[in-house]
């Protein structure tokens, strides 16, 4: 598998409060960061990142040299957990660092605030429908 499988939101919750090695990264962009909210993991000892996947110029080429920059390293086998909005950027992410030597790296299905519902809006699943805790940068 090229990297460790998908985890539902209340699954990776259930994974950093069981594994105090494991770390959430969250690799949507500083702008959805500011205007839609973080996971809140301050009950969790605060093991969380920001690792952008896509920046404003394109493909961020720092990925990999900033996910260690958060306290990982290549074999250290420290679960990784990544998210996105919608669980598709955080599969690519998880790919990536699993070539590298990242992990086990899991992608958060639904991400953040989950797909455009039938109402045109996002949040009807994912972490923050989820009920899982959050908070404004």
């Amino acid at each position: 598998m090229p990297y460790a499988g998908d985890l539902t939101p209340q699954q990776a919750w259930e994974l950093l409060a069981s594994d105090e090695s494991a770390l959430l990264i969250d690799v949507r962009t500083d702008g959805e960061w500011r205007t839609i909210g973080v996971p809140d993991l301050s009950s969790l000892h605060d093991r969380s990142g920001f690792v952008e996947w896509v920046t404003p110029a394109g493909p961020n080429p720092n990925f990999l040299g900033q996910l260690a920059e958060s306290g990982l390293e290549p074999g250290d086998e420290r679960p990784v957990i990544f998210l996105c909005r919608s669980g598709v950027r955080s599969v690519a992410a998880a790919h990536a660092a699993t070539a590298a030597g990242f992990g086990p790296s899991y992608n958060v299905l639904h991400g953040f605030e989950g797909d455009v519902g039938a109402d045109g809006q996002r949040g009807h699943e994912g972490w923050q429908a989820d009920g899982l805790p959050w908070r404004n940068l």
